[in-house]
């Protein structure tokens, strides 16, 4: 089957941009969907110790259905942005929280831990990933030709404030009724985000006869991409053999794999049970990552305005080189209260939560164009395997040596290789492109 070849060239009836352009609410229904998805994928964090408690599972095992999301979090990314291309962005998300909440409300009657690796690990993974970061740079690119940056900020730090915010919330449930009834809360809250997206989300401008957020009064839409073999897995795979061949994409990739690694895998995952290891309430430590959700909103923001001014090798450069000193100091600042220092790491670490985010999807669009979402999705998929695996591991070397310090130390280190390698990537003009789209 093969789609349009190309968009109603809407742009040219259009005598004036409206006041308010509707750009900015498909902006805010994606914040909200964004902000859902990221609160349903944080849930284990704060159910690994009642699990064990409850099943006497090991925290290596609970940890491995944390790791399976995570990693298809990512992988599902590239093939849900070429659905997006075919099918449409409405109808991808619907089908993914109806996914999440299929998967998280199942999870109420498992008896076996493979049964958590199934319904969490594989559903909602799937589904997640479904409206993961690619997600975010299919709406920029679609929507917006002027404050690309900015936005990409925005509904980043939507993602990341919603994972992180809502852990209190979540942890207060399982530490009042059970780890059910967070699950049930998961499954109903999905269901509740999709009447938004029927209503307000559209798939392109032109589908409500405008044209892109700054698109000039000569803007003509791009042709949409033809499906010949493969349909939009083949196009997902397509793109990945193409990007593969650059040394671009492998730096871009490898540094959001310790990305992932330093932030999803490691803090997300670890950082409440490695708090209550020293004596802090599960709420009082999920309470700071709230805290450091909330940073990360302003900090996230503050990167999307200086990716669309600045360099964006030499943010990554910047932001990976203080994630690692904060990391570093990790395992000095961990204690049964909150005091000072760890205050200080909060903040310092929460501005730095996901601030990767906008320029490595800026420097993605600069070198690929186009194809920019699909190949940010790849990148992606890199994030979430390298989160996956340490989320795994660092749960089993708690099991063998009864601590989380080793974890902390060498994720520290692995940011100060990443910085290095952000410097790597070559530098290129913005209007270049290297492919243009199947």
């Amino acid at each position: 089957m093969t789609s349009e070849t190309a968009l109603p060239e809407s742009g040219q009836h259009q005598v004036s941009p409206p006041r308010f352009h509707r750009a900015w609410s498909v902006a805010i229904v994606a914040f909200l969907a964004l902000v859902g998805a990221a609160s349903f994928r944080a849930a284990p964090s704060v159910l690994i110790d009642p699990l064990h408690e409850d099943f006497g599972w090991s925290r290596a095992s609970i940890s491995a259905a944390v790791s399976v999301n995570l990693i298809l979090y990512g992988l599902t990314s590239p093939f849900a942005a070429a659905l997006m291309e075919r099918f449409g962005i409405r109808a991808v998300v619907t089908s993914a929280l109806a996914l999440i909440s299929l998967g998280s409300g199942l999870t109420i009657f498992m008896t076996s831990s493979w049964q958590l690796i199934l319904l969490w690990g594989v559903f909602v993974g799937l589904g997640t990933g479904s409206m993961a970061l690619a997600f975010v740079a299919t709406v920029v690119d679609r929507w917006f030709v002027e404050k690309r940056g900015l936005v990409t900020g925005i509904l980043t730090a939507g993602g990341a404030a919603g994972q992180l915010v809502f852990l209190p919330v979540l942890a207060k449930i399982a530490e009042t009724y059970d780890w059910k009834s967070v699950a049930f809360t998961v499954s109903f809250a999905a269901l509740a985000v999709v009447p938004f997206v029927l209503l307000f989300l559209r798939n392109y401008p032109s589908d409500v006869g405008t044209t892109p957020y700054g698109a000039p009064a000569d803007y003509t839409p791009p042709a949409k991409p033809v499906y010949q073999r493969g349909g939009a897995g083949g196009r997902a795979i397509s793109v990945l053999v193409m990007a593969s061949k650059t040394k671009v994409f492998w730096l871009l990739a490898g540094t959001f794999a310790i990305c992932g690694a330093s932030t999803n895998g490691l803090i997300g995952t670890h950082f409440v049970p490695a708090s209550h290891d020293h004596g802090m309430p599960i709420t009082t430590a999920a309470s700071l990552l709230a805290l450091i959700g909330i940073l990360d909103m302003v900090g996230t923001i503050a990167s999307g305005w200086f990716t669309d001014r600045m360099d964006s090798r030499k943010l990554l450069g910047i932001y990976y080189l203080f994630r690692g000193i904060s990391l570093l100091f990790l395992p000095l600042l961990l204690a049964n209260t909150v005091n000072p220092p760890m205050i200080a790491f909060v903040i310092f670490y929460g501005l730095d939560w996901v601030a990767t985010v906008p320029p490595t999807v800026a420097l993605c669009r600069q070198h690929f164009g186009a194809d920019a979402p699909i190949v940010f999705g790849w990148v992606l998929a890199s994030h979430q395997i390298g989160a996956g695996l340490v989320a795994f591991l660092a749960g089993l070397v708690r099991d063998q040596i009864g601590s989380y310090d080793a974890a902390f130390l060498v994720a520290g280190a692995l940011c100060a290789i990443a910085a290095v390698m952000s410097l790597l990537i070559a530098k290129r003009p913005k209007e270049a492109v290297l492919v243009d789209s199947v």
